[in-house]
Order: C-alpha cells, then structure tokens, then sequence
C-alpha cells in the first residue's frame, strides 16, 4: 500500500518516523507499507534463515537476517532476508551487531505475500543489485517457483522440483532444491 503524504517527505525524514508493523519502506519519495506476513511466507522466511545460518555462522562466513532495514541509495527497504558477509557487518565500539544497515546486503531474499506487487518486489532486489548485492532470490509460495537475479546474468526461472537453487559463493555450502524449499510448506 503507498501511503503518500501531505507533502513529500526526504529520506531522513521518513528514518525518523517510528516503525510500523508489518514495516514501512521509502522508496522514491513514496512510503509504501509491506503486507503482513501470513503463513507460508513467515514459514519459508524461517526455515530460510534457519538453513543459511546453519552452513555461514557459526564459521563467522556470513548472517541471515530476517526483516531487517537496509538504507542505501536513496532508498530504505526491508527485505525478508538480508544476508551479510561476516565482514560487511556494521558493529558498535564494543564489538556488538550495529542496529543501523547503511549497505546492501551480498545476498537479498523476498518472498511475495499474495497481495504484493511482483514489480514492486523485484525492484527492490534489482535496486540493491545496482549497488553491489551479489544476488536475489524471489520466492513466490502460490507459483512455487524461485526467480533469480544476478548483476551480470539474465533473469533465471527456476520450477522443476529438483532445481538446485544458486547461492553466492560464500554460501557454497548450503544445498537446497525447489522441492526441499517448498517442502517446508508440508504439515504432514
């Protein structure tokens, strides 16, 4: 949902504004509300996270993050998850995770919620694309089927099962195919 205001408000001005739930994000001079997650969103969200974490963290590779706000270029999205290489992270004097994200994350995650706007979505990962993330997945639940972009490729559309899905080369590790993914969708 674009929420206009009254008058236009800057980039800085809308990082003032409190958080909203489900999060806001600014985009061109517009704020425009992301839909609510519902359940096979936030289920592949966190399994995701889980998965990535799993094969990148524990050996300080990398660290999926889920909903976390990335500002750069002029915009400030939220994606459904963000994934920094261990090096990339902002920290604190104290060693402690910073809580702003000024970059693009190496690798970002949306998974499109049913009443949410492909073109919207898939602007967003091609906006950090244009300032140095190494790749995007598009995840859409309803279609089970994963885009993926990639700065120096065209556009690639996975939906056989058995697709392996790509990763950055720092996550090598991590295997997972379309089936595995949706899979997770099974409660039984």
């Amino acid at each position: 949902m674009v929420q206009t205001p009254a008058k236009p408000i800057t980039l800085n001005e809308f990082l003032q504004r409190p958080e909203t739930k489900p999060a806001s994000e600014y985009i061109d001079g517009h704020i425009i509300q992301k839909p609510m997650p519902q359940g096979q969103h936030s289920t592949i969200q966190g399994e995701l996270v889980t998965a990535i974490n799993a094969v990148t963290k524990g050996s300080r590779i990398a660290w999926a993050l889920p909903e976390l706000r990335c500002t750069f270029g002029g915009r400030s999205t939220v994606p459904d998850v963000a994934v920094f290489q261990w090096s990339r992270l902002p920290t604190n004097d104290d060693g402690t995770i910073a809580n702003s994200f000024t970059a693009p994350p190496d690798w970002t995650i949306e998974i499109l919620s049913p009443e949410q706007s492909v073109t919207r979505v898939a602007s967003n990962i091609l906006h950090g694309l244009d300032h140095g993330c190494q790749l995007g997945w598009l995840v859409d639940p309803s279609e089970r089927l994963v885009q993926i972009y990639s700065p120096d490729q065209r556009l690639i559309s996975l939906e056989e099962p058995a697709d392996a899905l790509p990763v950055p080369t720092f996550a090598t590790g991590l295997q997972l195919t379309l089936e595995q993914l949706f899979g997770w969708l099974q409660v039984r």
